[in-house]
């Protein structure tokens, strides 16, 4: 998709600059268009994926971008157990078949869709103008549940995208209407790695593991058979760093990194880097017991850096963070116990 913007600008129905030049964005009935000297980023408003992305262009010179459908992709409210027993009952997509190389052999199911990725058909993004960021704020009430459930929990998400930064920071939020002894949202952080035998990508870091050379996402394996992450069973690390070494295709130089961070370790449920075609970069926040008008949140920083020790160095400036709230005179970073 970014490599039709200049198409896309040119049939926009608005185009200004925000923020003394340092932000313009552009509009039209499918997305939002932010570009930026250090970044640019499509939010969409409709099209089978509601998703973010967001391109790098230090000195407005290197073309490297996020190589899959996006960075922050959300999907359903799900909790641990199966829906075999009641399967043929439900709505939409909710149906979660597990014991396959797609979701491995973890039963799990969903609580309320559908997928807001692929199913959710309009969104309406909105702009808040800052006098050094600029934010973007959407939202969701999930229309469908399993039997015995509410339909109506909200999904909300807040990105803040800093001046002269190459990254973003952005909180998923869940506010149920159900109660659960382990409920947590499912999304794509930083999303995925379209790749040909790496030829996109050189190698992977996982803080819980470390560094992974791209000749292991050759062969496709399922989530759970190497490269996963759980609560309660791995060692709870000191930071949740998720990144890929992107790499020229053409010329096989190594670019910067593309890193998807979650600022508190201790909100993830579960995490997988497994390859199914691409590799899929899955994570599950949330995981606790919940009732009826509770929320549970993270905070993510996501964008590209030049090495991990700059991914560490950012990391640790807004470490232990689960929300985000914003509104035209400033921004922070919350804590909110879950």
């Amino acid at each position: 998709m970014l490599k039709l913007i200049s198409h896309l600008l040119a049939a926009v129905s608005l185009i200004y600059p925000l923020c003394a030049s340092e932000f313009t964005v552009s509009q039209n009935d499918e997305q939002i268009t932010i570009s930026s000297s250090t970044l640019e980023a499509a939010v969409q408003k409709r099209g089978i994926r509601q998703r973010r992305r967001c391109r790098n262009f230090p000195r407005q010179k290197n073309g490297f971008r996020d190589l899959g459908y996006g960075l922050d992709i959300v999907d359903w409210i799900m909790e641990p157990g199966s829906d075999e027993a009641y399967r043929d009952q439900l709505k939409g997509d909710l149906a979660y078949v597990f014991n396959n190389p797609y979701h491995g052999k973890a039963p799990k199911r969903s609580i309320e869709g559908p997928q807001i990725c692929t199913k959710a058909k309009e969104l309406s993004p909105h702009i808040i103008q800052g006098n050094d960021f600029l934010a973007v704020t959407s939202g969701f009430k999930y229309p469908i549940a399993a039997p015995g459930k509410n339909t109506g929990s909200e999904w909300t998400q807040l990105i803040v995208f800093p001046s002269d930064k190459r990254y973003f920071i952005s909180s998923d939020k869940i506010t149920t209407v159900n109660a659960s002894d382990a409920m947590f949202l499912r999304l794509d952080m930083p999303g995925h790695i379209k790749h040909h035998e790496g030829d996109t990508f050189s190698e992977v870091y996982l803080s819980y593991i470390g560094k992974i050379p791209a000749r292991e996402f050759f062969k496709d394996f399922a989530p759970d058979e190497k490269f996963n992450y759980r609560r309660n069973v791995n060692p709870l690390p000191k930071r949740f760093i998720r990144a890929y070494h992107l790499r020229d295709p053409k010329n096989g130089r190594d670019g910067p990194w593309l890193a998807g961070m979650t600022l508190d370790p201790s909100v993830v449920f579960e995490a997988w880097c497994h390859q199914r075609g691409y590799v899929c970069m899955i994570e599950e926040f949330g995981g606790r017991p919940i009732k009826p008008g509770q929320s549970f949140s993270a905070a993510f920083i996501v964008g590209y850096f030049d090495s991990i020790e700059e991914m560490e160095k950012t990391y640790d400036l807004y470490a232990g963070h689960t929300g985000l709230e914003a509104d035209d005179q400033y921004w922070k970073l919350t804590k909110s116990g879950n």
